[in-house]
């Protein structure tokens, strides 16, 4: 088993499985912007691999581009299906290869969270789980309902409420929590009862709990999009449903619990350096997030987002030669798309 972290990671072990693909890429994608991925899933197709590409029917804002990505993977042999609209997301992340590595992911196929969020993904060859994964898989390509058939594979809306709140019950020292906005009543009682027993509880993102037993703080230094939940320092949910009533019973959300001793150890590691560099723990009381620091991660995006657009518009500039033009047109679209996708997150889209 193998954790995957970004940005530290990039779309490196991405590439590196679809290349390795010697059969069969079943990938289902909720957004997917890079260039390098798509071209790597044609070629693995224009070898005789056999791709299947499970689109998205809608996201927020993005459905003409996932029409226009089912053209383009149509157009290169790729065989391609769209979910079906009985739930309000198919938010799912995966992509199986040759049936023996599913690589599970809390990150969109996106450079926004690729390159410039805080996601994790699980890289497993564990038989049971990679069968429960083509099982889903296949349920939602042939639009049949999906029945869980294994606790540590969590599927929403399948099994997703059940397994995370036993996963949780079961904390008897310590949770240290990534989740864009934890919502569900349930949870939240179940969290504020673990802090008035003295488990130690650290939030990195926000809650709707108004009481402030829970310690929770924004991320700092980048955008968050992970939904990571460390239990006991010894086994860890990863995946993409925070803990909100819409995602854990209404929307196609995927994750896994892991044992993996290393995989866990990283996870602490990354959760303990984040957690410092926000600063929570120097402060005498719980920092209120006020506007600016709210505005932290967004900025930070915004800086990197508008640089990388300026970069790749760079042709573009070679041909023109209206720098001044072409700079404000490319740092427009960086910013409505940064933007955009903060709203989703804050959101749940």
């Amino acid at each position: 088993m193998k954790l995957l972290i970004q940005p530290d990671h990039g779309i490196g072990p991405l590439l590196k499985g679809i290349k390795g693909a010697k059969k069969s890429i079943d990938i289902l994608i909720f957004r997917m912007d890079w260039k390098e991925l798509e071209s790597a899933l044609k070629t693995a197709s224009a070898k005789g691999v056999a791709v299947r590409a499970l689109i998205a029917h809608t996201n927020r804002g993005g459905e003409p581009k996932l029409r226009d990505l089912e053209t383009r993977f149509l157009e290169a042999g790729i065989t391609v299906g769209r979910t079906a609209n009985d739930l309000t997301r198919y938010h799912g992340k995966m992509m199986i290869v040759d049936r023996q590595t599913l690589f599970l992911l809390s990150f969109n196929f996106a450079h926004m969270d690729i390159d410039h969020s805080r996601g994790f993904g699980i890289v497993t060859k564990t038989t049971k789980v990679v069968q429960e994964a083509v099982k889903l898989f296949e349920a939602d390509l042939s639009r049949q309902t999906y029945t869980a058939g294994l606790d540590a594979f969590i599927v929403s809306p399948a099994n997703a409420r059940k397994q995370l709140s036993a996963f949780i019950k079961q904390a008897r020292k310590q949770l240290l929590i990534y989740d864009t906005k934890i919502a569900d009543k349930e949870f939240l009682r179940l969290l504020e009862g673990h802090a008035r027993a003295g488990l130690d509880i650290k939030i990195i993102g926000s809650t709707t709990a108004r009481n402030g037993n829970l310690p929770v703080t924004p991320l700092t230094t980048m955008r968050l999009h992970t939904r990571t939940i460390i239990r006991d320092g010894k086994q860890a949910f990863v995946g993409s449903q925070s803990l909100r009533p819409m995602e854990l019973d209404s929307r196609r959300e995927i994750g896994i619990v892991v044992r993996d001793s290393k995989v866990v150890k990283t996870l602490i590691g990354t959760f303990e350096k984040d957690w410092k560099a926000t600063g929570f723990d120097e402060a005498r009381d719980a920092p209120k997030a006020d506007a600016m620091t709210e505005m932290e991660p967004l900025k930070e995006t915004l800086k990197k987002a508008i640089k990388q657009a300026v970069t790749e518009a760079g042709h573009e500039v070679e041909a023109d030669g209206d720098l001044k033009a072409i700079v404000k047109e490319v740092a427009k679209k960086a910013v409505k798309e940064a933007v955009r996708e903060m709203a989703d997150e804050a959101a749940g889209a």
